[in-house]
C-alpha cells in the first residue's frame, strides 16, 4: 500500500516488508528501525554492502533522571543496513545534538564536531556516532533512509540532475547540491525542508536520496516509491534517442574463452598490484560490466571516476583501462609484463600527482598508488584490496557507478566529483582515523594458499589454519561427497570469500590446472603451494603389486611434482615469491618393515623437495617439508588395510596403534592432524622468510628419523 492509499506495484524494487512480523514488533520502534534497515539492505538496489543509513526517533527514560527524553537512534560508524543489530546502532539524546548548532564555527570546522557527537551519547554501549549523524538529527521525522540508490544517483549526478528531480517528483523532492557529508550538510538538508514544507524527500547532488516517514512503515513504502520511480524514469528514456554508452566498440570473447584469458591474465595483474602490499583478487564478467567495457564511450567515461563517495572511496579515482585485445596471446609471460609495466607507472605517476595537487597540509601520507579496478575489454574486471571481501566489495561498487553512468548519461550528462572534492573525501582526516582503529592485519591476510587433499586429515587442518590466520584457501579433494562436507564446514567458519572449492585430482594435469585456475579467477593466484594428497598402502614385498607402485608413486611422487609445477608457473607470474610445503613422512628417512613402495616414494618426495629449493631460490620461493608421522585422526589413510598392514607389521591390534606409536616418540605424545598445521604455519607466517630446503619432523620425537 501506498503512501496515498493505493497500491504499487514495484518492478525495480523488492518490497519485502511481512506485516505479521512488522506487528510483533508494534511499539519498538528500534526494533522496527533494525526490521526496516534489513530488508533495505537486502536490495542491492537501494544501496550498497555498508552504504547508507537509517534512524528512528523515539522518547525513552533518561537513566539520569527518570524523565521522558527523545533519543535518535541511528546506524553507527562502519555498519552494515543488511546486517544490522542493536549493537550497530549509536543512540544518542535529540536535543543535546541540536543544540551543538550553537557552538558550531562554520565549515572550516566541522570535523571538529564529530568529537563532540560523544556528549551527545543517550546508550553508553552505542556504537561510535557516523558523520552522517546530524544529517538524521536535524530532520524532524520519527524515521528516516538515507540510501545510494544507482537510480536516484543517475539522476543526482547527471549535469542537470536538479531541474530532472523538480520535473520528475513535481517538486516533493528537495535538492540540496554536492556537499561532503558532516555537519554542514545537516543544516542544510534542515533549510531545504523549510524553504520547502511538505516535500517526501531530499536528492543529495552526485550523492544519494533522503527519504522518510512518521512510522517505520510510512519510511520504507515512501523510500521504495521514490526509487522506483526514478528507475522507471531511467528505464523510460534509457536507449530512446541515443545507443547505450555510444554503442558497443567490440564484442566480448565467449564465456569460457572470458575466463581463460582472465585466469591466465590474473597473477600478472595482481603481481603489479602488490608492489606495495599482497593484494587479492576478484573477477567478473557481469553482463553490465562488459556493456560498459565493450563500449565507444569508456575511453571518455572511466577516466572521470565516480560520484558517489561510497562508491569512490572503495574503488579509487579511477580504473586502470588495459590496452590488451581480448584474445591477445598471454603465454609470453615476459613479453606480457613489459607491455603491461608501462600502464601502470602511467597510472602510479597520474595518482601521485592526484595527491600532490590536491594534498592539504595535514594530509595523510600518500596511500598505495595501485589501481583497485582493472578494466581488460571483451574479458571483464578485475578488482584488487587487501582481502578478497573488499575486493569483491569494490566490483559491486564500480557496477554501481556504472548503473549510474549508464542512468545519467540517458536522461543528460554524466558528471563526477571534482577532483578536489574526490580527494577531500578519499584523505578525509576522520576517514584516515576510521582506518587506523582499524584491527591490525593477521599474518597471512593478503595470501592465497591452495592446500591439496583439503577435504580431511591433516589437508584441513593445514587450510583451516591458514584461513584462521587471514589467508583465502582453495579446498580441494579427489573425492567430490568428502569436499562437499568440507565446503560446508568452511562456508560456516570462514564465509563466502574465505575460499573456494574445487574437486582435484593431483595424477592429472587437466585438472591441477582447473584448480589453479579456480584459485587465479577467484582470489588472483597463488602464494602458498602444500602438498598434502596422499595415499598409503602396507604390504610385504613379495604382495606389492605393480599397481600399488604405481599408484603410490603417481599420487605422492608425480602429483607432487605436478602441483609444484603449476604453482610456481603462477607464483612467478606474479614475481613476488612464494612457499612451497610438502608433508613427507617419518618414513622418508626411517626404514621399517612391509612398507617398499609407501617409504620410497616419500623419500623421493623429500628428495624432490630439496631438488626444487635449489631451483627455485632465485624466484624468492621458498620450498620446505614437513614430516609427521602416525596421524591417525580423520585420515583416510588410516582406513582399512594401511591401518591393518601396520599393525600386523609392528604386532599390535588396529586398535592399540595410537597408543603404540605415542609410546615409541621421545614426548610419549599422540600426534593430531592441527599439530602439522601449526608446523605449516611456522614456515608461512612471517618469521622464516629467509628458510628454504628445511626439514621439520612433527612425530613426537623418533630419533631414528631426525635429519642429523
Amino acid at each position: 500500500m501506498s503512501l496515498d492509499g493505493t497500491t504499487t506495484q514495484f518492478k525495480h524494487v523488492s518490497y519485502l516488508w511481512d506485516e505479521a512480523t512488522a506487528a510483533s514488533m508494534a511499539g519498538d520502534e528500534v526494533a522496527l528501525l533494525i526490521y526496516r534497515s534489513n530488508l533495505l539492505g537486502a536490495d542491492l538496489r537501494l544501496t550498497n554492502y555498508g552504504g547508507g543509513n537509517t534512524s528512528c526517533k523515539a522518547m525513552a527514560k533518561d537513566p539520569l533522571t527518570g524523565e521522558p527524553v527523545e533519543v535518535m537512534w541511528v546506524k553507527g560508524s562502519g555498519g552494515d543496513l543488511g546486517t544490522l543489530k542493536k549493537s550497530g546502532l549509536a543512540a544518542l539524546y535529540v536535543d543535546r545534538l541540536r543544540s551543538l548548532k550553537n557552538i558550531y564555527r562554520g565549515i572550516q570546522h566541522e570535523d571538529e564536531m564529530v568529537e563532540l557527537f560523544n556528549h551527545c551519547i543517550y546508550d553508553l554501549s552505542s556504537k561510535a556516532p557516523s558523520i552522517d549523524t546530524p544529517l538524521h538529527g536535524f530532520l524532524p521525522f520519527k524515521h528516516i533512509d538515507h540510501l545510494h540508490p544507482d537510480a536516484a544517483i543517475a539522476i543526482a549526478a547527471a549535469k542537470d540532475g536538479k531541474r530532472i528531480t523538480e520535473e520528475l517528483f513535481g517538486g516533493t523532492i528537495g535538492w540540496v547540491p554536492w556537499q561532503k557529508p558532516g555537519f554542514d550538510l545537516g543544516l542544510q538538508l534542515k533549510q531545504c525542508l523549510d524553504e520547502n514544507p511538505g516535500i517526501r524527500g531530499i536528492m543529495l547532488g552526485s550523492h544519494g536520496l533522503f527519504t522518510w516517514g512518521d512510522t517505520a512503515y510510512e519510511s520504507y513504502i515512501n523510500t521504495l516509491e521514490v526509487i522506483e520511480r526514478c528507475a522507471a524514469y531511467l528505464e523510460e528514456h534509457t536507449g530512446r534517442t541515443k545507443p547505450v554508452f555510444g554503442g558497443a566498440k567490440i564484442q566480448s570473447l565467449e564465456p569460457e574463452a572470458r575466463k581463460k584469458q582472465a585466469a591466465a591474465l590474473a597473477p600478472v595483474l595482481r603481481g603489479f598490484c602488490s608492489s606495495y602490499q599482497k593484494m587479492v583478487g576478484h573477477f567478473t564478467d557481469d553482463a553490465r560490466v562488459l556493456e560498459f567495457i565493450n563500449s565507444k564511450d569508456l575511453d571518455r567515461l572511466a577516466p572521470l571516476g565516480t560520484s558517489c563517495p561510497d562508491h569512490f572511496l572503495r574503488t579509487k579515482i579511477s580504473p586502470l583501462v588495459l590496452n590488451l585485445a581480448p584474445d591477445a596471446d598471454l603465454g609470453n609471460v615476459a613479453a606480457l609484463k613489459e607491455g603491461l609495466k608501462p600502464l601502470f607507472e602511467a597510472y602510479r605517476q597520474m595518482y601521485a600527482d592526484y595527491y600532490n595537487a590536491c594534498k592539504h597540509p595535514n594530509s595523510p601520507a600518500m596511500r598505495d598508488p595501485n589501481p583497485v579496478v582493472i578494466l581488460y575489454p571483451g574479458v571483464g574486471m578485475f578488482t584488487f584490496a587487501k582481502d578478497k571481501q573488499t575486493a569483491r566489495v569494490a566490483a559491486e561498487f564500480y557496477i554501481n557507478a556504472i548503473n549510474v553512468m549508464k542512468g545519467a548519461e540517458a536522461v543528460s550528462e554524466y558528471t563526477s566529483l571534482p577532483r578536489q572534492e574526490a580527494f577531500n573525501i578519499e584523505y578525509w582526516l576522520l576517514e584516515e582515523a576510521k582506518l587506523q582503529r582499524m584491527p591490525k592485519p593477521k599474518a597471512l591476510t593478503g595470501k592465497i594458499a591452495l592446500v591439496t587433499g583439503s577435504a580431511g586429515g591433516i589437508g584441513k587442518a593445514i587450510a583451516k589454519k591458514f584461513a584462521e590466520e587471514g589467508a583465502v584457501v582453495v579446498i580441494n579433494d579427489n573425492d567430490a561427497q568428502r569436499l562437499g562436507t568440507a565446503t560446508e564446514d568452511f562456508n560456516r567458519l570462514f564465509g563466502k570469500d574465505g575460499f573456494a572449492a574445487e574437486v582435484l585430482d593431483v595424477t592429472d594435469a587437466a585438472s591441477i590446472r582447473k584448480a589453479y585456475d579456480t584459485a587465479a579467477l577467484a582470489f588472483g593466484g597463488v602464494d602458498i603451494v602444500v602438498n598434502c594428497a596422499g595415499l598409503s598402502i602396507s604390504k610385504p614385498l613379495e604382495e606389492h603389486t605393480e599397481k600399488d607402485w604405481d599408484l603410490l608413486y603417481d599420487v605422492l611422487v608425480k602429483g607432487q611434482f605436478l602441483v609444484t609445477q603449476q604453482g610456481i608457473e603462477i607464483m612467478r607470474k606474479q614475481g613476488t615469491g612464494g612457499d612451497v610445503l610438502n608433508i613427507v613422512s617419518k618414513n622418508a628417512l626411517v626404514s621399517g618393515p612391509n612398507n617398499a613402495g609407501y617409504g620410497s616414494a616419500k623419500a623421493a618426495q623429500l628428495h624432490l623437495s630439496r631438488l626444487n629449493a635449489a631451483e627455485l631460490g632465485k624466484d624468492h620461493i621458498r620450498v620446505n617439508v614437513v614430516n609427521p608421522d602416525a596421524v591417525i585422526s580423520d585420515s583416510k589413510i588410516w582406513a582399512g588395510a594401511w591401518a591393518e598392514g601396520r599393525a600386523k607389521a609392528y604386532g599390535v591390534t588396529v586398535e592399540e596403534l595410537p597408543a603404540y606409536y605415542a609410546k615409541r616418540t621421545l614426548l610419549n605424545e599422540i600426534i593430531v592432524p592441527e599439530d602439522i598445521a601449526n608446523a605449516c604455519f611456522a614456515f608461512v607466517g612471517g618469521l622464516l622468510n629467509k628458510a628454504t630446503g628445511n626439514v621439520l619432523n612433527v612425530d613426537g620425537g623418533v630419533a631414528m628419523a631426525f635429519v642429523r
